[in-house]
């Protein structure tokens, strides 16, 4: 089967890698960002905007490919499943109406609100700055400040973490009314949520989903939590498909409420086929959503596809023909620890062009994996850009085996200009996470 993957950063070369596994994949791309890890994998490529449409559809004619699988959210929104689709193509990915779980915060609370579902948040849309502003007084300035649209991830500020009182938290409903972060001149205000926050990522046909290990990401861009959001700079899952702060219980509790939403989006005729994550927040009372993302995480796909022992191409074609309750997902029994290595300044201003030197063969010789994300490739050696440039993913039975795995395979990347946030995964970083849920609690 001609498989399709669109996208050129490091989640989609896990997907490219794991559409390799497959006994059914021979594996075609289209990449804005040459990516050599993808680039070595395909029997063909196309480097091309992956928002630009017609020429992905043109390409995927011409290829006479089975099935598409879109990596990033851009492509999404764009519609790019619909085009395929017009084009009697197949996609393991959303339609643009979908898609709006994600690409529509406002869209996606009022689709909550709608069907009952369960984890909901206090929330309101706001174009008018003093509404907003005596919306913030009731919540006691403790609020979550969103654009509506897309902002790459970095794009929500929190009090206590971004902001303090209600003075800075305006200076940034403005910001993004006026400046229309996003692409819209309206901000979503939700209240704050205490506690933990994790990744459940799962496969669904428009009826059924399959849910993967939970996973926990990290934005903040330096060790202990501190600095700027980013794009994520690293996570972990563990061998039970738990975290070290998440029972069982809650486990199915929030693969119930992402169930539910799948549910809710084929009641609105816009069934949801593909890859789905939900972000969620473990708190004193509950599960609750603080979003939906309508593919695979990044970095949170890198944790969970290199365990998949499942037939990867199987599940998407399942996906597709909406038969996924006549299948079972493999999962193999480890921990993963990923960490990203960025240029220095990454989430404020990024060395553009550093060098990297990679040894892949060192790397491999540990038992980790390696995904590129956005460098170039030039001789021995690849370049930063402006974005993440590379994951390293340890895997072994125990998180602190994989964690140190995840090290010594980071051995074997050297730069003059590189930043790596060390402490995701350690015995340290994950009690310190243990007790703040159990202080959550009153344990």
């Amino acid at each position: 089967m001609k498989v399709l993957v669109v996208g050129g950063g490091a989640r989609e070369h896990a997907i490219c890698d794991a559409v390799c596994r497959s006994k059914n994949g021979e594996l075609y791309s289209v990449m804005k960002n040459l990516n050599p890890g993808i680039k070595t994998m395909t029997v063909d490529y196309l480097q091309e905007k992956e928002t630009n449409v017609s020429q992905v559809v043109e390409y995927a004619k011409k290829q006479n490919i089975d099935m598409v699988i879109i990596g990033p959210e851009a492509p999404l929104e764009a519609g790019i499943v619909n085009e395929l689709n017009k084009n009697g193509i197949s996609a393991c990915s959303p339609t643009k109406e979908a898609a709006r779980i994600e690409t529509d915060k406002e869209w996606m609370r009022n689709l909550l609100k709608k069907h009952g579902i369960p984890g909901q948040l206090r929330c309101e849309a706001f174009t008018d700055i003093n509404k907003a502003k005596k919306f913030i007084e009731d919540l006691n300035a403790e609020v979550a400040i969103k654009p509506i649209g897309l902002t790459g991830g970095k794009g929500v500020r929190v009090s206590g973490d971004h902001f303090n009182g209600l003075d800075e938290a305006m200076e940034y409903v403005k910001e993004v009314i006026n400046k229309e972060i996003g692409g819209s001149a309206k901000v979503l205000i939700e209240e704050k949520a205490v506690g933990e926050e994790f990744t459940l990522q799962a496969f669904s046909d428009g009826s059924t989903i399959l849910p993967l290990h939970a996973v926990q990401d990290h934005k903040r861009l330096l060790p202990g939590d501190y600095g700027p959001n980013t794009g994520g700079m690293g996570s972990y899952s563990c061998d039970d498909g738990l975290l070290p702060f998440l029972t069982r219980d809650e486990y199915e509790e929030s693969a119930a409420i992402l169930q539910k939403i799948i549910e809710s989006l084929d009641k609105e005729g816009c069934p949801y086929i593909g890859p789905v994550y939900g972000q969620f927040m473990l708190t004193v009372d509950g599960i609750k959503v603080i979003e939906i993302n309508a593919r695979f995480g990044d970095p949170e796909a890198m944790n969970v596809l290199p365990v998949l022992e499942t037939d990867f191409v199987e599940l998407c074609d399942a996906m597709i023909n909406r038969t996924l309750s006549s299948k079972k997902i493999q999962l193999k029994k480890k921990s993963t620890v990923c960490k990203y290595v960025v240029p220095e300044g990454y989430g404020v201003k990024s060395i553009v062009g550093a060098k990297i030197l990679v040894d892949e063969e060192g790397i491999n010789s540990t038992g980790s994996r390696l995904f590129y994300a956005s460098v170039n490739k030039e001789n021995n050696y690849v370049s930063t850009t402006s974005s993440r440039s590379l994951a390293v993913v340890g895997i072994s039975d125990s998180l602190s085996s994989a964690e140190n795995i995840c090290e010594q395979a980071l051995n074997h990347v050297e730069g003059d200009h590189i930043f790596i946030r060390h402490d995701i995964g350690t015995s340290e970083l994950v009690e310190k996470r243990v007790k703040h849920m159990n202080n959550v609690r009153g344990i």
